[in-house]
């Protein structure tokens, strides 16, 4: 299992990159817009800037992300 984390101050975001195929829909979706797509997988690039709304959680088709604030 390949597991990317990304700790901020206040929150930790990991995407599963076995499981992420960059479909982009976190980037695009995100408030916050804490997120890129990197050689076709999701990267937390501004976690700072992360406003804990699980709106990526959410919308990711194949569930590869894990957020500290979201169940």
């Amino acid at each position: 299992m390949s597991i990317k984390t990304w700790k901020g101050d206040i929150v930790t975001i990991s995407v599963d990159y076995d499981k992420c195929v960059g479909h982009g829909e976190c980037a695009g979706s995100c408030p916050g817009e804490v997120y890129d797509i990197e050689d076709g997988k999701a990267v937390a690039a501004r976690i700072e800037d992360c406003i804990e709304c699980c709106t990526c959680v959410g919308v990711c088709p194949e569930k590869a992300i894990t957020h500290s604030s979201c169940d």
